[in-house]
């Protein structure tokens, strides 16, 4: 670090990454820049993970309110206001953008509210012409929702836009099969909406375990979701009444209020310089980096979703402190990419780590599977016939819990503290000599036979 350049690093994208990047660095005692030009916070505060949260707790209610009979409350009427609940989520959005911000500026770190574009190794051009230096720079402008490029593609929306909604609609078509298409289809059918999903082949939720996944398609079906496999869009169509028309390869048309495309992100690295300046970049535009998030310019560095490595919160805030804390703090350190959890914030919500039954058995060889398939007992007094099931994968071989499946109420919950057990390599005789706590769903996990 010297008085050579501007700032030591300096940073293209105020997300998840890039703020944790920024902050350790600074902590480091580097002088550090950060550049957003939309709001601080990314993805996962402003359009992402925080907000459909929120939207994940307000749906619930609605099953919630029903059950309630068999518990002994009266609930006289049952009413949901949508512009109530978009309001108080983009309020709390704004909270939490301010509060990045504030430990951004309590950490000496320049915000800087417009767009950067690399013009050298060392150099960035800003909005209003100015050119700063930095010794070195970090790129994690994120990714964005991907659009097919169909006539009427105008008329749809994006996860970017569904917290916007000015009303609730009745029909929705959610397009794609992935983890942010499972959660909306959620959300829409608790809110009141009539809800299809339309996927392009006939699996949804890949890298799942495929047991797990088959459950939730069930659950879906029976709470009335509706399924186009193997199905894509032609053309979509304005009706007079404001009305969607869907025109449809693969199944019949679909009429609809609103056509919400999650199909898949795009990094980010459009318009940064990056071509021109001999960054190096996939066949999907993301910046090729070593284990040290170094680009093929060596001053040049990348982590988040704009390396489309894993497209994970956690990650990228793990990336960005390790790439701070190997440049900045003396500290070499990579990130671990073994055993990372993950969720699906459906409705009921999946939980995993580790190892599928299928990839087990393809790198393993010889496992054991255990399962557990109850009804939780909430769903029992409520008279709800829903089905929690949670998998463990086990090498025959050691005897360690290499996977660790779940989908029930609060799996999410629940998958986090086991995730510590299946990335210390403990064995299935160690899951069995603890102690159930009891009465409660997370014991199956130590009861399982």
């Amino acid at each position: 670090m010297t008085d050579t350049f501007d700032f030591d690093l300096f940073v293209v994208g105020a997300g998840s990454g890039g703020v944790r990047a920024a902050r350790i660095a600074a902590g480091h005692g580097a002088r550090v820049a950060i550049a957003e030009e939309h709001r601080v916070g990314g993805t996962c505060v402003i359009r992402g993970c925080v907000p459909k949260k929120l939207l994940v707790y307000g749906s619930h209610f609605a099953e919630d309110l029903d059950d309630a009979a068999m518990f002994g409350w009266d609930v006289p009427q049952k009413r949901f206001d949508w512009p109530v609940l978009r309001d108080n989520v983009l309020a709390e959005v704004s909270r939490i953008e301010g509060a990045y911000g504030e430990t951004l500026s309590n950490h000496k770190v320049t915000i800087l509210k417009t767009r950067a574009v690399l013009t050298g190794p060392n150099s960035l051009r800003l909005d209003d012409g100015r050119t700063v230096t930095a010794g070195k720079i970090l790129l994690a402008p994120g990714a964005r929702p991907v659009l097919p490029e169909i006539p009427g593609v105008e008329h749809a929306i994006t996860s970017n836009e569904v917290f916007h909604l000015e009303q609730m609609p009745r029909r929705i078509v959610i397009v794609g099969g992935g983890y942010i298409a499972n959660e909306f289809a959620g959300i829409f059918h608790q809110f009141g909406a009539h809800v299809t999903i339309v996927n392009r082949s006939d699996t949804i939720l890949r890298g799942y375990d495929e047991q797990i996944v088959d459950r939730l398609v069930k659950i879906s079906l029976a709470k009335g979701i509706d399924f186009r496999f193997n199905a894509g869009f032609s053309a979509i169509e304005k009706q007079e009444d404001g009305s969607l028309l869907c025109r449809m390869k693969g199944c019949d048309d679909i009429e609809a209020d609103e056509v919400l495309f999650a199909i898949g992100r795009q990094p980010n690295t459009e318009g940064l310089g990056l071509e021109e300046l001999g960054v190096a970049l996939s066949d999907r535009g993301a910046v090729k980096v070593d284990d040290q998030y170094r680009s093929s310019v060596p001053s040049v560095f990348a982590v988040g979703d704009v390396t489309d490595r894993i497209q994970l919160t956690p990650v990228a805030i793990r990336e960005g402190h390790a790439f701070a804390d190997t440049q900045f703090g003396g500290k070499p350190c990579v990130v671990d990419y073994h055993a990372i959890p993950s969720a699906v914030f459906s409705h009921p919500p999946i939980g995993a780590v580790g190892l599928t039954e299928g990839e087990a058995k393809n790198q393993l060889g010889v496992i054991r599977t255990y399962t557990s398939d109850f009804r939780p007992m909430k769903n029992v007094l409520a008279g709800r016939n829903e089905r929690a099931l949670y998998k463990m994968i086990v090498d025959e071989g050691s005897d360690k819990v290499v996977g660790l499946h779940m989908i029930g109420p609060d799996a999410p919950e629940i998958l986090q503290a086991a995730a510590i057990a299946v990335k210390a390599g403990l064995t299935k005789a160690d899951f069995d000599s603890t102690l159930a706590l009891h009465p409660s769903m997370a014991e199956e996990l130590v009861l399982m036979r």
